[in-house]
């Protein structure tokens, strides 16, 4: 019996069909700009974002941190939330490869700004003070329970970042979620940024990537800074293959993953011993804490491994599963007995 494996949307294997596109994917020297597949990807990415330029990348950490070295200088400062994922997740790239400091603030439950703390976080010019030089979002909200920013919010970023002349970078890392939980183009959610990454690696379903969209001179910027990173590829065609069949084809059964995670959200509401977050599901992540002092976490997650179910503990009690592609209706209804077997333990 297969494990249901549930602690993220980055345990996704290459349908057949991906696969069959990436064995018969044109490629050429990506480093010397003539891979045909690379090119192409970039191309779509750029169009879906409503960008000028894109560039393809081994991981969105290496995106995000490229994003951090092209719009910052050494002694500025980046301007993001507290539980944003490159702040708690990225081995703190903003201060290791770009010299930067962080300015952080809480953020709402929607994972929105507070405009009035966003305004004071901008620093005034002073020779005692780091300069101001990113404004930093995330589109879904990972640590928020994969919540979608509402574009009233990212307008209102945008505008304040416009009054001070500053760029807004998007971790967009599922903003391919985020744009079906609105029924809208994904255009229409990275408008309000000037770069924006997304994963192929997630959601969609490809092996490997993630690009980095935006201006023609930032494309061109980064993709020096990618070198410098040792991010430059080869015939990395065979990769970008799946990443355009996953944004023209697995984009569209994203739907499917979000009733996964409601179906499971209401299932676990109804377990005695656990205590799902207050925040509603809106794409594919659930988190739940869970009530009983009888397990550790690692106790927890450990029953659950041996009964064929995988969670991730994210911490002081909380816990996180994730839909995707590979995980059916059928999975969630045999996850929920395993819960229902575990907290009758």
């Amino acid at each position: 019996m297969k494990s249901i494996d549930l602690r993220s949307d980055t345990v996704t294997l290459p349908s057949p069909e991906m696969r069959q596109v990436m064995a018969n994917a044109e490629v050429g020297d990506d480093c010397y700009g003539e891979d045909p597949s690379v090119n192409a990807l970039q191309e779509l990415a750029a169009e879906v974002t409503g960008k000028e330029a894109a560039l393809y990348c081994p991981s969105g950490t290496m995106c995000n941190s490229l994003a951090h070295l092209t719009h910052g200088q050494p002694q500025g400062e980046v301007i993001l939330g507290l539980r944003h994922h490159t702040y708690v997740a990225e081995c703190g790239s903003a201060a290791a490869l770009a010299g930067m400091s962080y300015r952080t603030l809480e953020l709402k439950p929607n994972g929105g700004y507070n405009p009035g703390d966003l305004e004071l976080a901008i620093r005034e010019v002073d020779v005692h003070n780091p300069r101001s030089c990113l404004i930093w979002t995330e589109n879904t909200f990972n640590v928020g329970g994969g919540v979608v920013v509402p574009t009233e919010e990212l307008r209102q970023v945008r505008a304040i970042a416009d009054k001070h002349g500053l760029p807004v970078h998007m971790d967009g890392a599922r903003v391919f979620n985020a744009a079906t939980y609105l029924g809208v183009p994904v255009k229409e959610i990275t408008r309000y940024a000037d770069s924006v990454m997304f994963c192929l690696s997630k959601g969609l379903a490809a092996p490997v990537g993630s690009v980095l969209c935006g201006s023609r001179e930032f494309i061109q910027e980064a993709n020096r800074k990618r070198k410098l990173l040792g991010g430059a590829m080869r015939q990395a065609g065979i990769l970008a293959a799946a990443g355009i069949y996953a944004i023209r084809v697995m984009s569209q059964r994203l739907q499917e993953d979000h009733d996964n995670a409601r179906l499971l959200a209401s299932g676990l509401a109804e377990i005695a011993d656990l205590r799902p977050d207050p925040t509603p599901v809106q794409t594919n992540m659930v988190f739940f804490w869970l009530a009983s002092r009888r397990f550790t976490p690692e106790q927890f997650t450990q029953a659950l491994k041996e009964r064929g179910v995988l969670v991730l503990h994210f911490g002081e009690g909380r816990y996180r599963a994730v839909t995707h592609y590979g995980i059916e209706g059928s999975d969630i209804e045999r996850a929920l007995d395993t819960f229902r077997e575990v907290s009758r333990l």
